[in-house]
């Protein structure tokens, strides 16, 4: 074999590598949510002390919308994994990615997303807010 032919073949079993690598994540149409959530925010201070301000932790979204309600919901976009963001003005969480919107209860309102996220529950005490499944 002469290096002119090896380099070609090298080179063209690097790129099948590669696009094999973004097909699959690319069709991958959705990623695992957290399993036995069960964690506890101090929301008196930080971006939950305000109405319409998110955190993201332990692969959970937690929101305060702007009527001071609490939710929760998996962090990862159903789509490609991508974390999602919080739009109190729009009632609503959007994947920067590639676009997607769900409702604040997780379910999808558009695109390119089929599975709703999934949704936890919350419970205020005091200034503890606890997040689980």
């Amino acid at each position: 074999m002469e290096r002119k032919e090896f380099i070609k073949l090298a080179g063209a079993g690097a790129g099948w590598m590669l696009l094999s690598t973004c097909f699959t994540k690319c069709s991958s149409n959705s990623e695992p949510t957290p399993a036995n959530v069960d964690f506890t925010i101090d929301v008196s201070t930080g971006a939950l002390a305000q109405n319409g301000g998110s955190v993201v932790q332990s692969g959970v979204i937690v929101a305060k919308t702007l009527a001071g309600d609490f939710i929760a919901v998996a962090s990862a976009c159903t789509h490609e994994g991508t974390t999602i963001q919080y739009q109190a003005a729009n009632k609503r969480f959007q994947c920067p990615n590639h676009g997607a919107t769900f409702s604040e209860s997780g379910s999808v309102t558009n695109g390119p997303a089929k599975n709703a996220l999934r949704q936890f529950s919350t419970t205020l005490s005091g200034t503890t807010l606890r997040v689980f499944s």
